[in-house]
C-alpha cells in the first residue's frame, strides 16, 4: 500500500513542478468535474515490476464542452517512438519537417 500512496505522491508533485494546476474556489453556477485514480504496475520484458503508476483523470463522461473544458488534446507520443522515427528517417535519408499541428490544424487551412 506504501509504494501506491508513494506513486499518488509522485503524481501530486509533478502537478506542482510543472504548474498544471491552481486550487480555486468552486462556483456556485458550475458543475465539477469528478476525478478519479487509475493505478498500473510498469513492468519490464520478463514480467518483473519495475514501478508502480498512479495517475489522476478527470472523469470525463460527466463532463460538458464549453462548461467544464474549452479544448481536448491528444496524448504525446512517447520518446522512445520518436527516436525509432528520426533513426528511420535518417537510415532512409527521409527529410523530416517539425510543424506545430494543433496550431496549423484549428487556425489554418491545411496545405
Amino acid at each position: 500500500m506504501i509504494c501506491w500512496i508513494e506513486a499518488m505522491q509522485e503524481e501530486l508533485n509533478k502537478f506542482t513542478r510543472n504548474s498544471v494546476w491552481d486550487l480555486v474556489p468552486r462556483p456556485s453556477h458550475q458543475s465539477i468535474t469528478g476525478t478519479r485514480w487509475v493505478f498500473r504496475n510498469k513492468i519490464n520484458e520478463d514480467e518483473t515490476i519495475i514501478r508502480n503508476k498512479a495517475r489522476l483523470v478527470a472523469q470525463g463522461y460527466k463532463q460538458e464542452e464549453g462548461i467544464d473544458y474549452d479544448e481536448t488534446y491528444a496524448p504525446v507520443a512517447r520518446l522512445e517512438a520518436i527516436r525509432m522515427f528520426l533513426a528511420y528517417a535518417s537510415f532512409k535519408d527521409f527529410k523530416v519537417y517539425q510543424m506545430d499541428v494543433k496550431s496549423d490544424f484549428l487556425n489554418e487551412n491545411l496545405q
